[in-house]
């Protein structure tokens, strides 16, 4: 029994520095290089950069009562290429406060918008929470996916975007992913988008 043991550890062998499969978290220097490519986040800032991912602010100064739930929109724009996905962590400094972080953690692959992060505030002390605009809130992780592109379809592509940034963003896909999107569909998609950014 023991040979076997040691015949299968020979045979199965895991390098402790490459990932086993092709799904992994970028570093630091890798999402750096995306975001400057395609604009995966903007606006962005270098000093927003922590570890392995990016820390996305609030659009616009919100307080929570005990117990009130609230959608906070990202200042930041999001866009996840065809070959990766987004996952998202609340920022600690939040979570010891009460503040907690109730939808799913995780931006589809070729989604661009806004993100509308929904939090509740559980704080044991029954205090309000604040968070002010450009406050960082939100660590935002990119991983590499496998398998053909599939990308999001729904109805909050482009969400609280303007004109301006859809056309950018439009131009973006239709130069560096002709292949995955069409300019007529992500026209379309931009009409029909559920939440429009407000009049400035």
């Amino acid at each position: 029994m023991r040979r076997g043991l040691e015949a299968a550890t020979e045979t199965i062998k895991f390098s402790p520095i490459e990932p086993s499969g092709n799904m992994c978290i970028i570093g630091k220097n890798q999402l750096t290089e995306l975001i400057k490519s395609y604009n995966c986040i903007h606006p962005f800032d270098y000093s927003l950069l922590d570890g392995d991912g990016y820390i996305l602010t609030v659009k616009d100064e919100r307080t929570l009562h005990y117990l009130e739930h609230q959608n906070l929109i990202s200042h930041e724009v999001v866009f996840t290429p065809p070959n990766y996905v987004a996952h998202l962590t609340a920022k600690s400094k939040y979570g010891r406060m009460g503040l907690s972080f109730l939808n799913a953690a995780k931006v589809h692959s070729g989604y661009v918008g806004r993100l509308a992060l929904e939090l509740v505030n559980l704080s044991n002390e029954r205090q309000p929470i604040t968070i002010r605009r450009g406050d960082p809130l939100m660590h935002i992780e990119f991983v590499k996916r496998e398998g053909e592109a599939s990308p999001y379809n729904g109805n909050y592509m482009f969400q609280f975007m303007s004109e301006e940034e859809i056309s950018d963003y439009v131009g973006i896909l239709t130069r560096d992913f002709k292949t995955v999107f069409h300019k007529d569909d992500l026209l379309k998609a931009a009409k029909q988008r559920v939440a429009v950014a407000p009049s400035a």
